[in-house]
């Protein structure tokens, strides 16, 4: 990545100007990805734009972004304390009806696990 854009994200208070940056040059970034990701888990400090991220790389590619999509859904289940994005992060990367296939995808994938062990902590 470029130093003057490092600085320039680096001072993001939110997230929202490197979750803009993703989504406006998609097509550009595969190179500096890792780099945009762990700028985006380091300013943002909610998990609303580490949600959204994670949410817009799966709807464009689950499986080129795999590995950031799954760095972005681990940073979501520490920073969002109050569940206000986790809800719609676990609709979208497991489906509208991730609840009637719980038991399932909880054995298959550890974040979908940590994830529904927030929304609903009396288990599965």
């Amino acid at each position: 990545m470029e130093d003057s854009l490092k600085k320039k994200l680096a001072k993001d208070p939110t997230g929202l100007a490197t979750y803009e940056y993703i989504a406006n040059n998609i097509e550009t970034i595969d190179a500096i990805l890792p780099e945009l990701v762990d700028n985006m888990i380091k300013v943002d400090s909610t998990g609303q734009f580490v949600v959204s991220t994670a949410r817009y790389l799966n709807a464009i590619s689950a499986d080129k972004y795999a590995g950031a999509i799954d760095l972005l859904i681990k940073a979501a289940i520490i920073k969002d304390r109050d569940r206000a994005y986790l809800p719609g992060l676990a609709a979208s990367i497991w489906g509208d009806d991730y609840k009637e296939h719980a038991a399932d995808l909880a054995s298959r994938d550890d974040n979908f696990r940590r994830i529904y062990k927030r929304l609903y902590p009396v288990g599965i």
